[in-house]
């Protein structure tokens, strides 16, 4: 029969995996809480001002809109569980019970995976209306709602599994050394479920990106090539590229960290590197809000509209309407379809 550790504290565990825990406030940890602060507070601005925008204009409600909104939403909580994180950590973890403790780690888990989740739903969105040069997929309202209501369930599941038992509290030999309450096993397949959602996302804005640069090509052989059909695709383009490298720059080295440390490498000083690399997966959540929302015109215009509401407290709010000159609606019609819409 299994002994159980339930009553022992978090330094009885930290001891166990090895991981230092101090008592006094050290320059190091300082500056690791005031930057870890800073990013949270400018997530929460940024993403509270995305889903303001979203709510209040009405040429947002559209199914790709309503991701964003949530993709906001999930970062908003990425930000409010690093924050969670950061005044709960240095001298003040050895202070924590196990239950607050794994609060702390869920609220983490919950959100990052619902941030990942959700940009994989943008990238197969995006990749059903490049291909059907649509500016809205024909998703209904209810199915979106459905798409996000499984989100969140993934990422609560994902986020309180160790909490109800896969953990190492009866198993202190499987303990992981970044999060030494955690069974590295766990760690393994978040890791491992995680870095197989970025390949797949990596397929489909290649998909995207050959399938754009193949239609510019193609296109630019014709006479009716009109050169604003040419800058909608390029700056497609390179709101993709944007995309990926960010991603890829932000999640895959703390995607990796873990790994290694599921995986029980013993020359790997993943200690060392813990702290960064969350905070670079955490940068990430401010980088959606731009890359996905700020490239938007309408959605920027919406922005001055609520960072000068006190400008604008005598008039009534009415949403831009965009206006298709001669030359363009001609251009769309050549096409036989709509646009897509580049900023996203």
């Amino acid at each position: 029969m299994k002994h159980c550790f339930y009553n022992e504290t978090v330094g009885f565990f930290y001891n166990n995996s090895r991981k230092e825990l101090t008592t006094y406030w050290r320059t190091k940890d300082v500056l690791v809480v005031a930057l870890g602060l800073t990013v949270s507070v400018i997530v929460l601005l940024t993403n509270l001002l995305v889903i303001t925008a979203i709510i209040i204009n009405r040429r947002f409600h559209y199914p790709i809109y309503y991701l964003l909104g949530n993709l906001a939403a999930a970062d908003l909580f990425a930000g409010i569980a690093y924050m969670f994180l950061m005044f709960h950590t240095g001298p003040r973890t050895a202070e924590l019970s196990l239950k607050t403790w794994f609060i702390r780690q869920s609220l983490l888990d919950t959100s990052l995976t619902a941030s990942v989740v959700n940009l994989l739903a943008i990238a197969v969105e995006r990749h059903q209306t490049v291909f059907t040069m649509q500016l809205h997929s024909k998703m209904s309202n209810q199915r979106v709602m459905i798409l996000i209501f499984c989100i969140w369930v993934t990422a609560l599941l994902l986020g309180l599994i160790p909490s109800y038992g896969w953990h190492c509290l009866c198993a202190l030999e499987k303990c992981s050394s970044m999060a030494p309450l955690y069974s590295r096993s766990y760690l393994t397949f978040w890791a491992i479920s995680n870095l197989v959602i970025f390949l797949i996302m990596v397929v489909v804005y290649t998909h995207i990106f050959i399938y754009v640069k193949r239609k510019m090509t193609r296109m630019s052989k014709h006479t009716s090539f009109h050169p604003r059909y040419k800058e909608t695709m390029i700056s497609l383009v390179k709101t993709v590229t944007i995309i990926l490298s960010a991603f890829v720059i932000c999640w895959t080295p703390g995607q990796v960290v873990l790994l290694l440390d599921g995986l029980g490498c013993k020359s790997c000083n993943v200690l060392a590197v813990e702290k960064y690399v969350l905070l670079l997966a955490e940068i990430n959540s401010l980088i959606n809000a731009i890359v996905y929302s700020y490239r938007d015109n309408e959605m920027r215009s919406t922005f001055r509209r609520i960072l000068c509401f006190v400008c604008y407290r005598n008039s009534k709010y009415t949403p831009t309407v965009v206006k298709l000159n001669t030359t363009d609606s001609r251009t769309l019609s050549q096409n036989g379809h709509f646009t897509v819409d580049s900023s996203i």
